[in-house]
């Protein structure tokens, strides 16, 4: 019987993320995902151009959560900050708790 070498799961390149950085720009939303390990990925958010605000915050919670779940087969929550400028918002990313149900799309 021939065994197969056992292959380790790599470590994904994208750390797990801890916060949000949602701009509204002329071109379209952009976000900056920080992560725990002090990295920062950033990029466009697939939506129109003329999404609102609401919308938009939603589909990064839901970017952020599934990154979480399929890199690091983590839960996440979004947890979104009073808006301190109207092009600009914040969100913390926190870890879930082992009982609660993930919601992708939290508070607006």
């Amino acid at each position: 019987m021939v065994r197969r070498k056992k292959e380790k799961k790599k470590q994904s390149a994208w750390g797990i993320p801890k916060g949000i950085v949602l701009l509204a720009t002329p071109d379209g939303w952009r976000t900056s995902v920080l992560t725990m390990e002090g990295g920062m990925l950033c990029g466009r958010l697939d939506v129109p151009i003329n999404t609102n605000p609401e919308d938009a915050r939603a589909s990064a919670a839901v970017m952020v959560t599934e990154l979480a779940r399929d890199f690091h087969d983590t839960v996440v929550e979004v947890h979104w900050d009073p808006p301190t400028e109207p092009w600009s918002w914040t969100a913390q990313v926190t870890l879930a708790s082992e009982n609660e149900l993930p919601s992708p799309a939290t508070e607006g």
